[in-house]
């Protein structure tokens, strides 16, 4: 066999199995979930059709409430995390030292050691009446009896998106952060900017593409959450991803789909929008180290 045919047939594998296995994995069941909402449901089952009903029953009533409300969690949760995570990733990015960065970067990671249910169960036991943030309260006089809205409150679900998502915000502002020329910087103190103003225009701006990538990683976590919304927020908490639950429960896969769908178009509305802001290759290119 030529040279030639042989490294067209390599280049082949090298782009076809990838490719192969984004279609077989991601885009195929998108696309089987894209036409089963289009489906209609028959008793225990369902059959093909071409129907919008089941965006019509997913935008009317009930869950049209549960989708601004989904939006609003996700969307106020998502500027809770920023404003923790950005100080947090600019403390590390230009306060901490060298040598202990990838150790200090290495402990917002442990949490992620540990299944998020199980941590998500944790802050249950330990916001429920007789659990220990209760009991110290009570026990230092903060409060005379134990605290009702700690669990099963829109406070403990905050808490829990914030704990859950949060550390995956600190890693792309760091990257976007680190990767500022600090001669920009120095060049802005010399022409006699103060601290806040070099911040505004120079810092800000251009950490902007790793605070976008961090709210998208964040939005995308709190809008389709299903097991803090149910633990911390107890069985009348709905959001989005205990909606598509709700339906499967009652074997009504079709609206199960339409509302996926509708979650992954907003998700993909939003990729969208930040690849045409912000050049992904740059931020992954930090990534790669190139």
């Amino acid at each position: 066999m030529p040279r030639r045919w042989t490294e067209t047939l390599a280049r082949a594998a090298v782009l076809g199995l990838p490719l192969a296995a984004l279609f077989a994995l991601i885009l195929g069941p998108l696309a089987i979930t894209l036409v089963i909402s289009f489906w209609e449901k028959t008793g225990f089952s369902m059959r093909p059709a071409f129907s919008a009903a089941n965006y019509a029953a997913f935008f009317s009533g009930v869950r049209l409430e549960v989708l601004m409300r989904s939006l609003w969690v996700a969307v106020s949760a998502t500027v809770i995390m920023l404003l923790i995570a950005y100080p947090i990733a600019y403390l590390v990015a230009t306060r901490v030292r060298e040598a202990l960065v990838r150790p200090v970067l290495f402990l917002f990671a442990v949490p992620f050691l540990v299944n998020y249910v199980v941590r998500t169960f944790a802050w249950s036991d330990l916001l429920s009446r007789n659990g220990l943030v209760n009991s110290a309260l009570v026990s230092w006089g903060i409060a005379d009896a134990p605290l009702d809205w700690l669990l099963y409150s829109d406070f403990a679900v905050y808490l829990g998106l914030v704990t859950a998502y949060m550390p995956f915000m600190v890693f792309p502002i760091w990257l976007s952060l680190s990767g500022i020329d600090h001669r920009l910087v120095e060049a802005s103190w010399m022409l006699g900017e103060g601290p806040f103003t070099t911040f505004r225009k120079i810092v800000l701006p251009l950490s902007l593409p790793g605070v976008i990538a961090a709210a998208i990683f964040g939005f995308v976590g709190a809008f389709g959450e299903v097991a803090v919304s149910l633990i911390l927020g107890g069985t009348g908490y709905q959001l989005l991803g205990n909606a598509i639950q709700s339906a499967l429960n009652v074997l009504h896969y079709p609206l199960a789909a339409a509302i996926s769908s509708v979650s992954t178009l907003l998700m993909l509305a939003l990729l969208v929008a930040w690849s045409r802001m912000f050049d992904i290759r740059l931020f992954l290119g930090k990534i790669m180290g190139r």
